[in-house]
């Protein structure tokens, strides 16, 4: 890994789900309904997520990350024999309103107050980024933000990545990319952004081409590294 901080980035991107916004966030506040094998179901739930859009984005079959995200429900609560429409709609309804991590306003002001421009770029889809993003308070320290949606293919599909570039008009050389999921980080390296793995879960190194720039814990960590 890189051990000089970047320098001249003049645009930051990050992931929403598992970077900026908490996945286990709508599944924790339904702990009284769910039990205590809460987060058990709110991993399955996330991990098929991501599997429905890697498989349907090599099926060709895409549909709107809404729609991945309620069939991932609908297995994860079906693996746990809790098939309960009223809890369900209560979960989904949860979601567009995911907590942000205590230290993402404070970095995100930081940032803007640098210069520096600001993005998200997900798999979410409009709807479900533009209401995370204004649940959270955040909407004014965005410079873009940016769905799969346009393209109809899901990350790390190359033209999801190429989708800030164009947005921001800034070459990737010039883009520090954030993101928890370490598939995506070192995808987004591949791709050609300076990268930082905001490394939340303690995951494994992952055995893929072309490894981010740094590894960190929380995204307060990721100023210095940027030349703040």
């Amino acid at each position: 890994m890189t051990t000089k901080p970047f320098t001249n980035i003049k645009a930051c991107v990050f992931d929403a789900y598992g970077t900026l916004f908490d996945v286990d966030a709508a599944a924790r506040q339904e702990q009284a309904s769910l039990g205590d094998n809460w987060k058990a179901i709110s991993d399955v739930w996330r991990l098929k997520q991501l599997q429905y859009t890697w498989l349907r984005s090599l099926q060709g079959n895409y549909i709107s990350f809404w729609n991945v995200t309620e069939d991932a429900l609908d297995f994860a609560l079906e693996t746990a024999n809790m098939n309960d429409a009223a809890l369900k709609k209560r979960l989904m309804d949860l979601y567009l309103k995911l907590s942000a991590y205590d230290e993402v306003p404070e970095t995100l002001r930081r940032l803007k107050a640098a210069g520096i421009k600001c993005a998200i770029l997900s798999n979410g889809s409009p709807e479900m980024l533009d209401a995370a993003v204004n649940n959270a308070g955040i909407s004014d320290l965005l410079d873009g933000i940016y769905s799969v949606a346009d393209v109809g293919i899901y990350k790390p599909h190359p033209s999801v990545y190429e989708l800030a570039v164009n947005g921001l008009e800034t070459s990737a050389a010039h883009i520090s990319f954030q993101s928890s999921n370490g598939w995506d980080a070192y995808s987004a390296k591949d791709f050609g952004f300076n990268t930082i793995w905001c490394n939340r879960f303690s995951q494994a190194e992952e055995r893929l081409p072309a490894t981010p720039d740094f590894q960190i814990t929380n995204l307060t960590q990721m100023l210095q590294l940027v030349g703040i």
